[in-house]
Formats: C-alpha cells, sequence, structure tokens
C-alpha cells in the first residue's frame, strides 16, 4: 500500500488501501470429537481491505494443508456460517465436491477462486443474495459449497451457479448442483437431492 513519508505535505504517514465493497470473516472449524459443534467454530479474523485479505490468505495455512475434518468458511461480516443463522437458514449451497486424488491439484487454486469472488462481488446485482463459502476437508473427498440466502429465488441461484461455475473454470461437461439447506439438514448422510444444476 503506497505511503508518503512523514513530513511529507504536511501528512503524517498517509497510506492508501484497497476498500472492499464490504466486511468479511474468515471462520475456522476443526472437529474436536469432545467438544459441542459450535464450540469447534472459531471466527479468525475480519478484513474490509484488498491489502489484509492478501496479508490474511499469505499467512493461514492452504485447504489442502489442513487435516480431515477441518474447514474454512468465508462470509460476508456479520453472518454466521451455519444453516441457523437468519440469512441462512431460507438458503443453499452450490456444491463443487472434490475427489481426493485433486486436494492438491485443484483445491486450493479452486478456494482462492471462490474468495476472489465473494470479495470481488463477482456476481452482479445477485451478490448480495450470497452469504459466503465454505470449504469442507474430509478423508474421502473434499467439497466447497458456495451460500446463498434464498434457495427459492430460481432467477437467483440460477445465475449466481452459472457466473460461479464459469469463475471456477469447471469445463461444461462438468455439472454443479445446488442443495436447499433445509433439504440437506433433514438427510443424515447429507446427500440431498439437487433443487438445481448447471
Amino acid at each position: 500500500m503506497p505511503c508518503l513519508p512523514e513530513g511529507t505535505g504536511g501528512l503524517s504517514a498517509f497510506c492508501w488501501s484497497h476498500t472492499l465493497p464490504n466486511s468479511w470473516a474468515l471462520w475456522f472449524f476443526k472437529n474436536e470429537r469432545s467438544r459441542a459443534w459450535r464450540e469447534n467454530l472459531q471466527m479468525v479474523t475480519r478484513f474490509d481491505t484488498v491489502e489484509d485479505f492478501w496479508a490474511l490468505y499469505n499467512n493461514i495455512k492452504l485447504p489442502s494443508k489442513l487435516s480431515p475434518g477441518c474447514d474454512y468458511a468465508l462470509f460476508r461480516d456479520g453472518i454466521e456460517p451455519m444453516w441457523e443463522d437468519s440469512s441462512n437458514k431460507r438458503g443453499g449451497r452450490w456444491l463443487v465436491s472434490l475427489a481426493k486424488q485433486l486436494r492438491h491439484l485443484d483445491l486450493d487454486r479452486l478456494w482462492l477462486d471462490t474468495m476472489l469472488c465473494l470479495i470481488g462481488e463477482g456476481f452482479g446485482d445477485y451478490g448480495p443474495d450470497v452469504c459466503g463459502a465454505v470449504v469442507n476437508i474430509r478423508t474421502k473427498g473434499d467439497k466447497i459449497a458456495l451460500w446463498t440466502r434464498e434457495a427459492d429465488s430460481q432467477a437467483s441461484v440460477m445465475h449466481i451457479g452459472r457466473v460461479y461455475k464459469e469463475r471456477l473454470g469447471l469445463s461444461m461437461k462438468a455439472t454443479i448442483g445446488y442443495q436447499a439447506h433445509a433439504d440437506t439438514a433433514t438427510k443424515s448422510n447429507s446427500l440431498a437431492r439437487n433443487k438445481f444444476v448447471v
């Protein structure tokens, strides 16, 4: 970030930063079975500038280096990464599933692209409908999910899904599905039926 040295034009170390359109919070989840789910979820930090995002990104472990059972979540500041949050409870998620052998090939790039879509407000007029995203590190295969506010808002959900798939650079043959949180919550094995597909 460019700064003027002290004594320049009467300004004292005045700096410019690139403010993001919104504030964001990064969360970390580590599955310790002896603790309640909520106790395993910790906010790492909040940020609202491009510089603070990169400072954070360059000083935390990449998702591919996390232990199975861990998650990162990046959500708009004020929205917690849980179904019960009032901004999430009527929503759902676009889900990208990765085979475990892709962890070291694609996971980190896809997660970075997801975060850049979020903080760069890459979804146009439907941007406010996006709540955040979660990356789950699991033994059987990893997942990245983009969460939206209203599962029944088909125009919004489909626009977000199409833009997201394009931004991730997924092939035309690849499909990603959208699941309503209400449906996922009632499935014990989290294999809810897709409400939409792109």
